[in-house]
């Protein structure tokens, strides 16, 4: 019940926030992925620093590598679209970062990146077609494929999560 009732909030407070009807789609995609963001935040900071290490089976991403790899996904979509990281972003670095406390300021790095990056698509734009390397789609695509490659971790982190007896805070 509480989960539904802050998606209705964030979702109506991302549609007061829109500058013009003309970026309604990117202000929609921006909303839910701020609520995507914010949740895998709080399962990286509720994770304990040993936890980071912990991975399901050999060859599988640890909590650390997947949250590292949403980072570097974000910035990876962004830059197909047209929009380079911050020069002091290591793409190929991204994966050495150890550390909770830097694993989580990198996270959020790219989350303020990309939800900024949202609302630098034009409208007119959306249709563009765009090569991410795995796939050709639209701009609007791009912007869909982002907010969905942070929700599939969202789930991936859960699961961390609770086989590590570390409950999600916003189910408490």
């Amino acid at each position: 019940m509480k989960m539904k009732f802050l998606m209705a909030c964030l979702i109506g407070l991302s549609f007061m926030g829109m500058q013009a009807q003309d970026n309604l789609a990117q202000a929609t995609i921006q909303g839910v992925l701020q609520m995507n963001q914010g949740q895998v935040v709080a399962l990286a900071e509720a994770f304990s620093e040993k936890q980071y290490d912990w991975r399901p089976a050999e060859g599988v991403n640890s909590v650390r590598e997947a949250l590292l790899h949403v980072a570097g996904g974000n910035y990876y979509m962004a830059s197909k679209m047209g929009f380079p990281p911050p020069e002091d972003v290591d793409m190929m670095g991204l994966a050495k970062i150890t550390g909770k406390e830097n694993v989580i300021a990198a996270l959020k790095q790219s989350n303020e990146f990309a939800l900024a990056t949202i609302m630098k698509v034009e409208t007119a734009k959306l249709t563009e077609e765009v090569d991410f390397g795995f796939a050709k789609m639209s701009m609007m695509g791009g912007l869909l494929g982002m907010m969905e490659h942070n929700g599939e971790h969202k789930g991936q982190l859960i699961a961390y999560a609770r086989s590590n007896g570390v409950v999600p805070p916003w189910s408490k």
